[in-house]
């Protein structure tokens, strides 16, 4: 790689695939040799709690398969272990750069240190190019007729309906133009002990999910069924397309496993035109709450002994496999809000912490979906009673008896933390005093 020929670079962040990438598409047809970029950035890294935290093994495991299918185009990653706006200043110094392409990232931190990469990139007359790649529709794509933000999930799916075309599934064909890689040797990758980092022992979902498309509407509340993909962790990063997903979606004629998709979207228009929503209750007068915030109970239910074994059973598949189904998402999340009266806030820091497909606009507004505080319509006392929640969707015990084997002897299982009867009394009246000032 010679160091004097004007190059575009192409910076990889949440989209580790050569294929149907839309920002890698356009580097590809810019006219330059596209240098691929990607900055592991001690910014994020520094901030995790865990030093095998599996999400950054996951990630290393990714970009050397990304780096492996560079190596057959004779081409290689450039990987750089720094904070992003550091790793940039000596890019600029030791590259001829025409050009930075990449694809939009939306969260709060993200946004941020793009605009503080374009202020650099300028200041050289270098152009900073990002596409729309891991959404269907962003932020002000889908609105209301005025255009402004939908703040209700309904009519924003309906208009999202109505707006799709095939047009926006269209594959990219990035395959046509890799010969446009800048021809280079391997280049040195850092290691995980380099950084830092210890190598993780969970296991990864793999990428196959239209197994469960055709009947995942009947299957996806139940736990202790395979009935749901599994895919948040390959789409969190960028290891599948979204328009793969949609598009299979949409063979399979499967609206509510589409929905779930457009959830994802509608959360992050949300996060966007309400940044405050990061750490702060959609509807104000939520923040008025006054919340228990017992650390003991807390702990239980981080570890999974609250005595309520549903509840204990998501907890532990989450400790352990760093994923939850969806229907024990709102079960334990409902549990820590409304029965302990902890802190939503809390908990969505704990997810944030050991779910592999750990997404803040998804998990910001399934946490404030719970709590009654988000963009949901329905009234605040929705409070789940999880011995209802096991029969209707664990009626033989199959899930609780995999995760919590000791619940069958009553001396060995903790008693509850709290009675549900007396917590949802409590958490009406706490509600109540704080929404009718």
């Amino acid at each position: 790689m010679d160091n004097k020929t004007p190059v575009t670079i192409f910076w990889f962040r949440r989209d580790l695939r050569l294929n149907d990438n839309a920002g890698l598409y356009r580097a590809l047809k810019s006219g330059n040799p596209v240098l691929p970029l990607f900055i592991f950035d001690k910014e994020i890294l520094d901030k995790l709690e865990d030093k095998d935290d599996a999400r950054v093994t996951f990630i290393y495991k990714a970009f050397e398969d990304l780096n492996k299918a560079l190596h057959q185009h004779d081409s290689s990653l450039l990987v750089i272990y720094d904070k992003a706006e550091h790793a940039w200043d000596n890019i600029i110094k030791t590259h001829n750069i025409a050009a930075v392409y990449t694809n939009h990232d939306y969260e709060p931190y993200a946004t941020k240190r793009d605009d503080t990469v374009r202020d650099k990139l300028k200041k050289h007359n270098i152009v900073f190019k990002t596409f729309k790649d891991q959404v269907i529709f962003e932020k002000d794509e889908v609105t209301k007729d005025d255009g402004k933000p939908y703040t209700v999930y309904t009519p924003y799916q309906r208009k999202w309906y109505a707006a799709v075309k095939p047009f926006y599934l269209k594959v990219y064909p990035t395959e046509k133009y890799l010969t446009n890689l800048v021809k280079s040797k391997p280049l040195p990758l850092p290691s995980l002990t380099e950084m830092g980092f210890e190598k993780s022992g969970m296991l990864f979902p793999d990428q196959e999910y239209k197994n469960v498309i055709g009947d995942y509407a009947e299957k996806r509340d139940f736990p202790a069924i395979a009935g749901t993909s599994h895919i948040g962790l390959h789409l969190r990063f960028g290891t599948v397309s979204i328009r793969e997903l949609a598009k299979a979606a949409h063979g399979y004629h499967n609206k509510t496993w589409l929905n779930e998709l457009i959830w994802r979207e509608f959360y992050m228009m949300i996060l966007h035109h309400f940044p405050h929503t990061m750490d702060h209750a959609f509807r104000p007068e939520y923040d008025r709450i006054k919340w228990v915030n017992n650390e003991e109970q807390f702990k239980a239910w981080c570890n999974g002994q609250t005595g309520y074994p549903i509840v204990d059973a998501g907890m532990r598949e989450l400790n352990t496999t760093g994923f939850m189904h969806n229907r024990v998402r709102m079960i334990v999340a409902s549990f820590l809000s409304k029965d302990l009266l902890i802190d939503w806030r809390w908990g969505e820091h704990y997810f944030a912490r050991k779910l592999l497909d750990y997404e803040m606009a998804s998990n910001v507004g399934g946490w404030q979906w719970a709590a009654g505080s988000g963009t949901d319509a329905a009234p605040y006392f929705r409070i789940f009673n999880p011995e209802s929640q096991t029969k209707k969707f664990d009626p033989d015990l199959k899930y609780i008896k995999k995760w919590v084997p000791e619940y069958a002897d009553f001396s060995k299982y903790p008693k509850p933390i709290v009675d549900h009867a007396f917590a949802r009394e409590r958490c009406l009246k706490a509600f109540k005093e704080a929404l009718v000032k």
